[in-house]
């Protein structure tokens, strides 16, 4: 005999995964029917404290102070380059991180960097406004680069036929 798979009603469902239909609260039916319901405490933007459990190459999972576990990429951990998780974080190191997102999935994202106190959003990079001077001097060359290709294309046929 083949071994059973577990119960849906004993697997434990994200309240955020869970919504109301024609007015029915599917979360509090879910209750009724046994299964275990566990609710998402980490809300987008909240700034709270976890502890380093993982090191990946491209980030540190995070356990938040309600048991969840969540990423902090490695482009989050620091304003400066990071060429590796490692020279910035340690397993059980004690970090402040931000709750930056909750994917569909269940999966959270943190950063430490905006989790500082005196983060601020970097600017948009602007390109440079465009110098007129060197537009027309490229439009001069690449005008009598075609020429010259033309020119060339014209005397290798007339070499051929």
């Amino acid at each position: 005999m083949a071994p059973k798979p577990p119960c849906a009603a004993h697997s434990p469902i994200p309240l955020d995964r869970l919504c109301k239909f024609g007015g029915r609260d599917v979360a509090a039916e879910m209750r009724g029917k046994g299964a275990l319901v566990i609710s998402m405490s980490a809300e987008i933007g909240a700034i709270v404290p976890g502890t380093v459990v993982r090191i990946a190459p491209y980030g540190a999972f995070i356990k938040l102070e309600s048991g969840e576990t969540g990423l902090v990429h490695i482009s989050e951990i620091d304003r400066n380059y990071v060429r590796s998780v490692e020279e910035h974080l340690r397993v059980d190191d004690s970090v402040t991180v931000k709750v930056v997102g909750v994917k569909e999935d269940g999966k959270i994202d943190l950063s430490i960097k905006q989790a500082a106190s005196d983060w601020q959003p970097e600017a948009p990079r602007r390109r440079p406004a465009k110098d007129p001077e060197f537009e027309q001097k490229l439009k001069r060359f690449m005008r009598s680069s075609e020429e010259r290709l033309v020119d060339v294309k014209r005397q290798r046929e007339a070499r051929r036929g």
